[in-house]
Parts: C-alpha cells; sequence; structure tokens
C-alpha cells in the first residue's frame, strides 16, 4: 500500500513494439549507479530508472506503459540500481522491439521517490508542427579558396540561415547533453571522403529528417541551444529574416546576461601545475582553449596542435572535450584537476614542425616525460637511455627518440565490448599508422589475439548516435568489405580520432604525393572470434 492507501502494481512486465514514433516513451533517473535503498509497497529497491513521459496513443501507452513506471529489467537484463546511459543504451539495442519488467506507483509514491522531478518530467510530447526544411545545399569557398558545403535551413519556405555539417554534429551534441532522456533520430554519419552530388543531397535529406522531429518537440525548439542554432549571430552564414521572427521574446536577452557571468577554470599542464583563466559560463572549449594558449605564451599557430582533455581518472583515460562542448557545464561536474591541456596531434613529422616554437616544445616534451613515466607510451629497452637525457635536459634528443616508441601519439580506449569478439572485450588503439583491436578480457585483461587495420583499408566510418557505438567498414581483397561495431561510451570520440587523422594524412599525401603503404595486416574478424 502506498502512503495515500492506493494499491501498488506488483512488477509486471511489458513489452513494447515500436513505430515510426519509436517506442513511444522517455526514461530518466540517476546519472551513476548504485545509492539508497528505497521501500516501495514495503520491499526494498536500490534506486530504479523510471518512465517519465508517455506519448498519447504511441506504443509504449498502448502496451500499458505508464509515467512513474520504475524499471527493474530491460531484455530480461536486471537494471535495478544502474545509472541511466547504461540503461538507455540497452533499449535503442533492443531492436523493433522491447520487453520492460516494471514497478507502477502512484503520484504520491512517485513525489517521495524522485521529489525534484519525477511529477515535473520534461514533456517531449507536447508536439507542434514547425514548418522548418533543408531544401538545398551550396558549395562555397572560403577566403584561402578551399571548398565546403553549407546547408540552407528554411522556416514557412524562408531561408532563415546556412549551416555547415559540422554544425548540425556540433548541436546534436549539445542537445543529447542538454535533453538526455529524448530519444534522437539519427544524424546523417561522417565519410572519410569527399561527397559527390548525390551523397550530398542524401545528407541533406537525412539533415532535414532530422530537424524536423527534433524541432517538432515544443521544449527543444524553444530551447536556448536550438534558438542560437538558427540566429546569424551565433555564426550561421545567411540570413532571410531577422532574428526576431525565429527566436522567442527575451531569449536573446537572457543569453546575452549568461554569457557575462564569468567563472574561473583550472586547467592542468603536462608539467603537473596549472593555469587558472576567467571566462563566460557559456564559453565553449575553443573559446577557453584559446585563452589558455594565449596566457602560457603559445604562439597562435600552435594552438591547433593542443586540446582540453577531461581527465576520467576511474579508468586511467582523458577524453578530449569537442570544440562546441560548452566547458563550464563539464568542469562543474569535475573535480578542479579535471580539465588538462595535451596535445592534439599523431602525426611525429606535424609535432616536429609544431616544436618549432619553443613553449610548444616544452609542453609536448613534458608530456612525453609524464607518458613513459608512467608507462602510457612504455620505454621497452630504451628506457635507460630517456632516462639519461631528460637528466642532462636534452629535450629535442629526448624527443626524437622516444617518436620511435610503439605507442608513442597512439590513443588507447578502455576495454569495451566488440561484435568482432563473441566473448570478452576489445582495447581499442589508433595512431597515426592504423587502428588496432586488442583482444583482452571483460575486466580488460590483455590477451594474445588482436587485429590491425591500416588506414587505406578503413573505407568509411561514423559514431553511429542511434546506438551509441563507433563502426566502421574495412575492405579486403578480393572479398566483400566488411563492419565492426565497437560498444563503447567513447564513440564519439572515437570518431574524432579518425577524423584527426584523416586530416594530417591529407595534408602529409600533399607533401608527399608517393604515400609509403603500411604495413599492417588486415584479417577478416567477421567470422573469426577474437
Amino acid at each position: 500500500m502506498s502512503q495515500n492507501g492506493e494499491d501498488l502494481s506488483p512488477a509486471h512486465v511489458v513489452k513494447v513494439v515500436k513505430s515510426a514514433q519509436g517506442f513511444g516513451f522517455n526514461v530518466r533517473g540517476q546519472v551513476t549507479e548504485g545509492g539508497q535503498l528505497k521501500s516501495i509497497g514495503g520491499q526494498l529497491y536500490a534506486p530504479m530508472q523510471y518512465i517519465s513521459a508517455v506519448l498519447a496513443g504511441g506504443p509504449a501507452e498502448e502496451a500499458g506503459l505508464k509515467v512513474g513506471d520504475r524499471i527493474l529489467e530491460v531484455n530480461n537484463q536486471p537494471v535495478e540500481g544502474t545509472d541511466h546511459q547504461s540503461v538507455v543504451q540497452l533499449i535503442r539495442q533492443s531492436g523493433d522491439s522491447v520487453t520492460l519488467k516494471v514497478v507502477s506507483v502512484s503520484e504520491d509514491e512517485a513525489r517521495r521517490l524522485e521529489p525534484d522531478t519525477s511529477m515535473s518530467p520534461m514533456d517531449y510530447y507536447e508536439r507542434r508542427s514547425v514548418p522548418i526544411s533543408v531544401p538545398e545545399f551550396q558549395k562555397v569557398k572560403d577566403e584561402a579558396g578551399r571548398e565546403y558545403v553549407t546547408f540552407h535551413i528554411h522556416l514557412s519556405s524562408k531561408l532563415i540561415i546556412s549551416r555547415r555539417y559540422r554544425e548540425f554534429d556540433a548541436l546534436n551534441g549539445n542537445l543529447r547533453r542538454q535533453f538526455s532522456d529524448f530519444i534522437f533520430p539519427k544524424l546523417p554519419g561522417k565519410r572519410p571522403f569527399t561527397l559527390n552530388d548525390s551523397q550530398l543531397d542524401s545528407r541533406r535529406r537525412g539533415l532535414e529528417d532530422y530537424m524536423d522531429k527534433v524541432c517538432s518537440a515544443r521544449i527543444i525548439f524553444d530551447s536556448d541551444l536550438m534558438q542560437d542554432f538558427l540566429n546569424q549571430k551565433a555564426g550561421g552564414q545567411a540570413m532571410a529574416t531577422p532574428p526576431s521572427s525565429i527566436t522567442g521574446t527575451g531569449v536573446q536577452a537572457a543569453v546575452a546576461s549568461e554569457k557575462e557571468k564569468g567563472v574561473e577554470i583550472r586547467v592542468g599542464l603536462p608539467s603537473g601545475g596549472t593555469v587558472t583563466v576567467s571566462v563566460p559560463r557559456t564559453e565553449k572549449t575553443i573559446g577557453v582553449l584559446k585563452v589558455v594558449c594565449k596566457k602560457i605564451g603559445l604562439k597562435d599557430s600552435s594552438v591547433k596542435y593542443f586540446a582540453l582533455f577531461e581527465n576520467m581518472q576511474e579508468v586511467n583515460f582523458s577524453r578530449k572535450l569537442k570544440d562546441s562542448e560548452i566547458l563550464c557545464q563539464i568542469y562543474a561536474a569535475n573535480n578542479s584537476s579535471g580539465i588538462v591541456l595535451r596535445k592534439w596531434v599523431f602525426s611525429v613529422s606535424q609535432e616536429a614542425v609544431m616544436c618549432e616554437d619553443t613553449v610548444a616544445r616544452d609542453l609536448v616534451f613534458k608530456q612525453a616525460v609524464q607518458d613513459v613515466t608512467s608507462r602510457a607510451v612504455p620505454p621497452g629497452e630504451l628506457e635507460t637511455q630517456l632516462r639519461m637525457l631528460k637528466a642532462e635536459g636534452k629535450k629535442d634528443k629526448y624527443l626524437e627518440l622516444a617518436r620511435s616508441l610503439d605507442e608513442y601519439n597512439s590513443i588507447r580506449f578502455p576495454h569495451c565490448p566488440c561484435d568482432a569478439k563473441k566473448s570478452g572485450h576489445v582495447i581499442v588503439g589508433m595512431n597515426f599508422q592504423h587502428l588496432r583491436l586488442q583482444a583482452c578480457s571483460t575486466e580488460g585483461v590483455v590477451e594474445t589475439q588482436e587485429h590491425t587495420f591500416a588506414w587505406n583499408t578503413v573505407s568509411n566510418y561514423e559514431a553511429d548516435l542511434e546506438e551509441e557505438v563507433f563502426t566502421f567498414q574495412y575492405t579486403r581483397e578480393g572479398k566483400a568489405s566488411r563492419w565492426v561495431k565497437v560498444f563503447s561510451k567513447h564513440y564519439r570520440f572515437m570518431e574524432e580520432c579518425v577524423d584527426r587523422i584523416n586530416e594530417e594524412l591529407i595534408q602529409k599525401d600533399s607533401a608527399q604525393p608517393a604515400q609509403k603503404k603500411s604495413s599492417a595486416v588486415v584479417t577478416d574478424i567477421s567470422n573469426e572470434d577474437l
């Protein structure tokens, strides 16, 4: 019985079959695992994710799912006490149907369990028809003569703004962080090569479909993120109607007021020290990076070789922050040493050019020493030589020797599942030469088997935002190409690493047309378990 005397429904199973509108429900709940046990109907439960909204007339409502239902299992897998991201991922990976074991609670019981949020969920199903479209794209050139593509966004058949694909991608990432329990449509994936007109039109249609579905949710369309995206002052390249016709009353004033508020952010340096900068509360990562680099005396031409990373100490891993992320939101959820400055380069030849800037060279040297000492870059037989060069203060010689190490300028991701391995996990590694899948146990214990893919065999890749996986396609001589899925929460960072490597490979090719092929061996993992 609940506190008001109403009967509580016992745990029961609900099967929801996906329709064109998706499953028709949203999930909310704690972002971390564990938590204090609470009583529901006289039985103790760990904190559970719960149904925050149900689409009227949708498949979830027809299946009997109700707002406030607590989720015990997803497809027979217990999720009591599980974090939000993991539960959402299980639901998204369910395919055309999902089976939930839930406990229904009364409104009073829901208020007791989640006093701050249960009875005031974001109502994504308050829909309205927004006449937004992306009817055309245009190829334009910048001042340097480099060609790029913009997509024209129309509202009520009038051009309001033009945006590049990467701006749509940044918007999608920021919206997903702000509206984490909304089930977003899939954004068209990235391609590692120049698109032809047919492929660009396909991308245009995908972007139009994305905008139509996202903007139909009133709370998202009215958000500052979306209104800023549709506003020329936020960096758009074309504007046919004044901002007042797009943004709600007072939105621009509120945003401007918020940007005036400053916050101090402390950023760790490779030397072990820190630098503190004051920036607007809504400053994006790229803006903070420029302020940090200016304060430590880095040349403007060297800034592109560095980035801000988030230290994830529980897995001994640093995630590069996307340029478009609002850094203050991440900093507030992290400790004061959680944001660090690190080099963002894979090519040792480009790193050598960058080190002509003495400040950049000192940062690279200190990071190399730090990585070798921590064994992030195993020194092997060169450890003694490196130690002597460090003691003698021979920075250039130290870097020259360190660059010969196998793991130098590599990124190794935390172990995770992969469809190429039937049991256990893989460790994904990326460097300038190849992508590597190293077999390991579910606890991360390294095994002997590994597969290596030269970049010239990777024909396609993307961060699949719907399934939350990094997926890539590789070619095989005399055989059909194959796709591999990596189920990592760092799937977007993986995609960004490949983007960066491709940029550096293109620069290398322009300087050295006769590119030497990698000696990496490509093996068929589709029919072979790691």
